[in-house]
C-alpha cells in the first residue's frame, strides 16, 4: 500500500507494518531475591479468560526455534525502504541484535530485521530490556500484535522508539485495527544510551505501561482495550514515506542496531519468574 504522510495520522501509519505483512504460510503465521515468592496477584480470577500461551522468560542464550520465526525476504508494505532479511538477526553474549543497513534487497536498497513469536499470549505482564540506536527514519519497536493474515481482526500493543529522538518512546495500542492511546513518553537517560526495561500489563478491564518500573501511561476504557492473544514482536525498520511521524530518512551510512537481553512474558496470576520483573513489583493499585 503506498502511504502518503500528508493524508495519514501518526498513530494510524505506526501500525501499517503489520496490517500489510506478507506472511505466508502457518509458520509465518523487568527488587530483591525475595521478591521472587511474591505472585502477580493482578485478579488472577481472570487468567483464564483470554486463552495464550504459557509464561516464559528468554535471556536469548540461544535462539529458540521453537519460539521464534525470523522475517525473511519481504517486505510490509511500500511505506517501508527495506526487507527484512535473517542475516541481521545476531546472538552475542546473551543478546538478540537486530540491525538495519544498506543493502539492496529485491526492489529494496536497504535490509532490515524481524523476529516474532511462533505462539500467541493472552492477559500478563509483557517485558523487554533493550537498547536502541539513532537515526531520522527509523523505528525500533517492541509490540505484540495478531491480525487479518492470522485469520483475526488487528489488535496490537506497543513500544516504538524512533530512533531521530530515543529520549523517547511512543506507547499506543489498536483495537479493531483503530489507532487508540497514543503517546510519547520519556525515557530517561535515553533509549539508546543503555538498556531500558520496556513493559505493559494486560488485563481484561486495564492496559498499563511501565518504562523502567515506573507507569507512564494507563487505560480502562473497555473500548479501548484489545481482546485477541496476540505475537510478540521485535523489529527494526525504515521508511523514506512516513516523514511527518519518523523524520526524514537519512542514509545512517552504518550498520545500525537495536539489542534485546531479555524478553518475558508473566501470566496473571502466576509467580514472577525473575527477581527484576515487573510482575514481582507490580499491584492492583500501581
Amino acid at each position: 500500500m503506498n502511504v502518503d504522510p500528508k493524508d495519514t495520522s501518526t498513530a494510524e501509519v505506526s501500525g501499517m507494518q503489520r496490517k500489510y505483512a506478507k506472511r505466508p504460510g502457518l509458520l509465518r503465521l523487568v527488587f530483591a531475591g525475595a521478591l521472587l515468592a511474591v505472585a502477580a496477584t493482578l485478579h488472577p480470577a481472570r487468567a483464564q479468560d483470554l486463552e495464550g500461551a504459557p509464561s516464559f522468560v528468554d535471556n536469548f542464550s540461544n535462539l529458540d526455534g521453537k519460539r521464534w520465526y525470523v522475517s525473511d525476504g519481504w517486505s510490509n508494505g511500500a511505506h517501508q525502504n527495506c526487507v527484512w532479511s535473517k542475516d541481521l538477526i545476531r546472538l552475542s553474549d546473551g543478546v538478540l541484535s537486530l540491525g538495519f543497513e544498506k543493502r539492496k534487497l529485491k526492489d529494496r536498497e536497504f535490509a532490515c530485521a524481524e523476529v516474532q513469536t511462533k505462539q500467541r499470549y493472552g492477559y500478563g505482564v509483557y517485558e523487554a530490556r533493550m537498547k536502541t540506536d539513532t537515526g531520522s527514519g527509523l523505528n525500533a519497536a517492541f509490540f505484540t500484535y495478531i491480525g487479518p493474515q492470522d485469520k483475526q481482526p488487528w489488535d496490537e500493543i506497543d513500544f516504538e522508539v524512533l530512533t531521530k529522538d530515543p529520549s523517547k518512546v511512543q506507547v499506543n495500542s489498536y483495537i479493531q485495527g483503530k489507532p487508540k492511546n497514543g503517546k510519547l513518553v520519556d525515557v530517561e537517560g535515553g533509549a539508546d544510551k543503555d538498556f531500558n526495561d520496556y513493559g505493559f500489563v494486560w488485563e481484561k478491564d486495564r492496559l498499563r505501561w511501565y518504562v523502567n518500573g515506573k507507569l507512564v501511561h494507563e487505560v480502562t476504557n473497555p473500548d479501548e482495550l484489545p481482546t485477541h492473544p496476540q505475537k510478540i514482536f521485535f523489529s527494526l525498520w525504515g521508511s523514506d514515506k512516513l516523514t511527518n511521524w519518523m523524520g526524514a530518512f537519512a542514509d545512517p551510512g552504518r550498520k545500525v542496531t537495536m539489542q534485546v537481553k531479555r524478553v518475558a512474558f508473566t501470566a496473571l496470576g502466576q509467580p514472577c519468574q525473575f527477581p527484576q520483573s515487573l510482575a514481582c513489583s507490580i499491584t492492583n493499585s500501581n
